[in-house]
């Protein structure tokens, strides 16, 4: 069975693929070890999907030698690469104008951080490679890691038809969301109070359920659990991306180390943001389509 559904998904198109994964159909035959097996295929197959910006992406960060190509510094290179899966993934009606949008705004919001972190006084890490397309001192595809996440929150959203239940007022959400993302810049002056936000967004979500649909029956995760999961996903590309010498902490300079684990926190803290993004916007979007 499961040979049988991705020969033919992988002989579709691709936004035939994205119809054939939100197809619902009821399968009431399916039990046991049956539906637990088909039911995890389709979950790891919108998983795949909704992650196939930061994999096509994150697949060129791994293969773009370092010295660059055919004399283009890799850093360019990696735009250009990220620019193609964009305009190929809106060609492809893989991605709609608002999941642009949205996503051009988690590229300006992640960049104007990179600035901030990247800069003379602060120098958290550093880009060392030399680039056309530096602005600041920080490359331009870098905003696209920032925007890779936002793009999977959004696909898995759309393709596990994803719900939350007992959300905190929108307001609240705003307000924690901000607090984080201000702590990225004022801990380098007045201390770190990282704990302290996480603190108030673990009591600010601590009731909340994403209920999501990997085949045809609706399942539950606590929304805290979601967050810190995708962080830990992100802190292990960031292993990756350090190994690989895409940017360097100072203590990785002499030579490669794990990233601290603390950051995972950080990553965790992140998504929170993103998500509380999403959220809003999408919420801002049904208020003005709903009549009054």
């Amino acid at each position: 069975m499961a040979a049988h559904i991705l020969s033919r998904l992988f002989s579709l198109r691709p936004s035939a693929v994205d119809a054939q994964l939100l197809a619902f159909h009821p399968r009431a035959g399916l039990s046991g070890l049956s539906r637990f097996g088909v039911e995890f295929l389709y979950f790891g197959m919108k998983e795949a999907r909704a992650c196939l910006f930061v994999g096509l992406f994150f697949a060129a960060v791994f293969s773009v030698p370092r010295a660059g190509l055919w004399g283009i510094p890799r850093y360019d290179v990696l735009l250009v690469v990220a620019l193609a899966i964009q305009g190929w993934m809106m060609w492809a009606r893989l991605e709609t104008r608002d999941e642009l949008k949205a996503i051009t705004l988690f590229h300006v919001v992640g960049f104007a951080l990179e600035v901030f972190k990247t800069s003379g006084s602060i120098q958290s890490w550093s880009y060392p490679d030399p680039a056309y397309t530096k602005l600041f001192g920080v490359p331009l595809f870098v905003g696209f890691m920032y925007a890779a996440v936002g793009s999977y929150i959004i696909q898995a959203w759309r393709l596990f038809d994803l719900r939350v239940i007992h959300h905190p007022p929108h307001w609240m959400g705003v307000v924690i969301a901000l607090l984080i993302y201000v702590n990225f810049f004022t801990h380098h002056y007045i201390g770190d109070y990282r704990w302290n936000v996480a603190a108030c967004a673990l009591g600010l979500y601590a009731r909340s359920t994403v209920i999501f649909r990997p085949l045809d029956v609706e399942r539950r995760m606590p929304l805290l659990l979601a967050f810190v999961l995708i962080g830990f996903f992100i802190w292990l590309a960031e292993n990756i991306s350090t190994f690989f010498g895409i940017w360097k902490y100072p203590n990785q300079l002499g030579a490669w180390s794990m990233v601290h684990v603390g950051k995972w926190s950080s990553w965790s803290l992140l998504v929170v943001m993103i998500f509380t993004m999403i959220v809003n916007l999408k919420h801002i979007k049904v208020r003005i389509h709903v009549p009054a």
